[in-house]
């Protein structure tokens, strides 16, 4: 892999992430920017301890363009965009419109593939890899700014979750503090050590799913699962099987086969519903939300007995799709109460999720 670090014309990092080490990136972005300028804010509700970016100059971001307007394709034919080459293997740059910035964090976008009518399943695996490289990257460089506590690692894919462009591309969120589900594991972790004889929670869990009929995959490095208290109608968790804390942490042989079995749990969540042609023909590609869950960076005092190796690294994936041409939507048990309520049981979404198997 080789990384090219550059600057946008309003001074914004933009780097590229290239399989070959001959790759010269050399373009300039000569585009008339003015300097970004945010008004990200970070509140603490008082009432849940959690925390809230309030972001208003979002509101003004690119929404739904077309096609041939598209801001994370390559700049070719005089049209310029945020990458200024005419080509890219896996690009990543600060977001103009983050949600998070300065002393509040920072946001950068991922550009899996240049090409816009593709998807993270359409992939050949060494781009996955590379995608893998680029978050490990990532996530390794956010972790010496001063204010970064925490890095996420995501994907939002389809309409239905809110994605307003369509190329496809992934998401970093650097927080200046401990996400709530973060903090909520790492609150059962160090319960579960109390109370269970020093054992690891993430290790209990993973073997009792590796032991029953949830299981969607088992490769020699990686195993995939259907939760037993799923929260969506079809969930899959991704854990390795040698627990480590964060991506940085994966070894040759994980980082290998990693690009083999995510592109077969994503391909299996298209083959769900029957996945139709982008043109409009039948079912549309399953909407997803892929989510990789890294420990923090801090010293972890409030959790008693608990530090960054007893975390274990993992990828949720989910839809918001219930079945053939119905949403889950969050409602009022949801959204009022965090309540979930699971229309599909766990067992019979494991058994689908083995059944469409290429």
């Amino acid at each position: 892999m080789k990384k090219t670090s550059t600057r946008l014309a309003d001074g914004r990092e933009l780097i590229y992430y290239d399989v070959r080490d001959d790759a010269v990136r050399t373009a300039v972005d000569s585009r008339p920017l003015d300097p970004v300028a945010t008004t990200s804010e970070v509140r603490r509700d008082p009432l849940l301890g959690d925390r809230v970016a309030i972001a208003s100059h979002r509101q003004g971001r690119t929404y739904h363009p077309p096609a041939d307007e598209c801001p994370l394709c390559p700049s070719a034919g005089g049209r310029h965009t945020e990458v200024p080459d005419s080509s890219y293997d896996v690009v990543v740059f600060e977001n103009r419109f983050p949600s998070l910035a300065g002393d509040a964090g920072r946001c950068e976008v991922v550009c899996f593939t240049p090409d816009h009518t593709a998807s993270f399943a359409d992939l050949t695996e060494e781009q996955a890899a590379l995608v893998l490289e680029a978050w490990t990257d990532r996530t390794a460089e956010l972790s010496h700014l001063p204010s970064v506590e925490q890095v996420f690692c995501f994907e939002n894919r389809g309409a239905e979750i809110g994605v307003t462009l369509g190329h496809p591309h992934g998401q970093i969120y650097a927080y200046p503090f401990v996400t709530p589900r973060t903090a909520l594991m790492l609150r059962s972790l160090a319960e579960h050590r109390a109370n269970a004889g020093g054992r690891n929670l993430f290790d209990d869990v993973l073997a009792e799913e590796r032991a029953g009929e949830r299981v969607v995959l088992d490769a020699e490095h990686w195993v995939a699962f259907v939760p037993y208290a799923a929260h969506w109608p079809y969930e899959v968790h991704l854990y390795p099987k040698r627990r480590v804390p964060d991506l940085l942490g994966l070894d040759d042989a994980a980082r290998t086969e990693f690009p083999k079995v995510y592109l077969e749990l994503l391909r299996r969540f298209d083959r769900i519903f029957g996945e139709g042609d982008r043109e409009g023909g039948g079912e549309p590609p399953t909407p997803y939300i892929a989510a990789w869950h890294q420990a923090p960076f801090t010293a972890l005092t409030e959790y008693d007995g608990v530090n960054r190796d007893d975390f274990a690294l993992h990828l949720e994936l989910f839809t918001i799709r219930r079945t053939s041409g119905k949403l889950k939507f969050l409602a009022g048990s949801e959204s009022g109460m965090s309540v979930f309520i699971n229309d599909v049981p766990p067992e019979t979404a494991a058994q689908r999720l083995r059944e469409v198997a290429s």
